[in-house]
């Protein structure tokens, strides 16, 4: 679990580098809005990571196995990419600025893909729910650390040192690789880039119910993610002040993230995957249901307190759940392909549904519109139902592991 942690880590730190912290680095250089905004398109990489995916499922390193040489390699170049921005400035070399952006983006989104695999190939399935836990958690104080901690660096040193210091912070995850134990055992790997490209697709569509579970992996959180794009605004139209909403949804939001995370982890060990689908999903629900119930109070400062608390809590919750139940889908031979497929599937209501819901807001009112968040989580849940049908016909495994995972 210390190793999904710090890997967790080592993956949450480039995200924002090329993000927010880039972002706030090109605005005190005085770089023109318009081409900040463009700068967004260098996180492509990542809604496309499946396309290179097989590449790193079929071929193997010549050092530390196919699993950790990759993460390694994808370390390292990660580091000489973040410490290449020492010797930029954004106002003077925006496009080159911009290439090593696209090549953090790049390198970022191949160590995901190698850590997700290694992490399903790591655990056992009883060990993925609190695996999942700590990767999230791990991810998100990467995420701290090229964020909040590089903007305070800021202010005391220059942004060129600051990019240095990102890039030794990488050191977690190179270290963790070398000293982390071999995940693979006796799994043969792809024996063709042909066989590496379409038998994980192959191998997954031709499992029952393969089309709803991809239908499953859109809708589960859709409500969730339709309420969470619109909870800033709301909370500051409707009578909260920045240093609130700094102080709630930045502090206990991310205490109760994290603490819903653990939570998250430990019971599904208990409860299982299925039944923690379940529960944390109506618990998501409600959740959002109690931001409309606040549009009808006002500004009030405890009750915000204790639905940011809920919110965050149940997300983080949800977030283990969801996680684990994509990594018990892979073949273990398929899992930097399949997991890939799966995480993109997931990140598409981010992209898609995340665009009208001002619009919605703004047509309905907040009351109404958490109303119909709450009412999108439904369709997700109620896939739910064909849950069993879809473990009954799975790969090819071990007869007691198959009926292990249907119970």
């Amino acid at each position: 679990m210390l190793v999904i942690f710090c890997l967790g880590i080592s993956s949450g730190i480039p995200l924002l580098v090329t993000g927010s912290t880039l972002q706030a680095w090109m605005t005190d250089e005085k770089v023109d809005l318009a081409v900040i905004g463009m700068f967004s398109l260098v996180g492509f990489p990542y809604t496309v990571k499946f396309l290179w995916a097989p590449a790193l499922d079929r071929y193997v390193p010549p050092f530390f196995g196919r699993r950790r040489g990759w993460m390694l390699t994808s370390q390292f170049l990660l580091m000489i990419s973040i410490g290449a921005f020492y010797f930029v400035r954004p106002a003077e070399s925006p496009w080159i600025v911009a290439f090593l952006a696209l090549l953090v983006s790049f390198f970022s989104a191949s160590q995901d893909v190698v850590v997700d695999a290694y992490r399903r190939e790591l655990l056992r399935d009883e060990e993925l729910g609190l695996g999942s836990s700590f990767a999230v958690n791990g991810y998100r104080i990467g995420m701290l650390i090229s964020g909040a901690f590089a903007l305070f660096l800021a202010d005391q040193i220059s942004w060129n040192f600051v990019y240095l210091l990102l890039a030794a912070s990488l050191f977690i995850g190179i270290i963790t690789t070398l000293l982390g134990p071999d995940s693979e055992g006796h799994i043969i790997p792809p024996q063709s880039l042909h066989e590496a490209v379409i038998k994980p697709f192959t191998d997954y569509f031709r499992r029952r119910g393969a089309i709803e579970i991809l239908a499953f992996l859109i809708l589960y959180k859709i409500g969730d993610i339709m309420a969470a794009t619109m909870t800033v605004p709301f909370i500051l139209k409707i009578g909260f002040t920045k240093t609130d909403l700094a102080v709630i949804a930045k502090t206990f939001g991310i205490l109760a993230t994290i603490a819903g995370g653990l939570i998250g982890g430990i019971l599904l060990i208990r409860l299982g995957i299925y039944k923690s689908l379940w529960i944390f999903g109506a618990l998501q629900a409600i959740s959002t249901l109690s931001f409309s119930a606040l549009s009808s109070v006002g500004a009030c400062y405890s009750l915000l307190v204790s639905i940011i608390t809920f919110e965050n809590l149940t997300s983080g919750m949800g977030i283990s759940a969801f996680t684990a139940f994509m990594a018990s889908l892979c073949n273990k031979r398929f899992t930097a392909t399949q997991y890939a497929l799966f995480s993109s599937f997931m990140g598409i209501p981010r992209v898609i549904i995340s665009s009208p819901t001002g619009y919605l807001a703004e047509y309905l009112g907040w009351g109404y519109f958490f109303i119909v968040c709450t009412l999108a989580a439904i369709p997700g849940l109620a896939f739910l139902f064909r849950y069993k049908a879809w473990q009954e016909e799975s790969y090819p495994l071990n007869p007691d592991i198959m009926h292990q995972r249907i119970l």
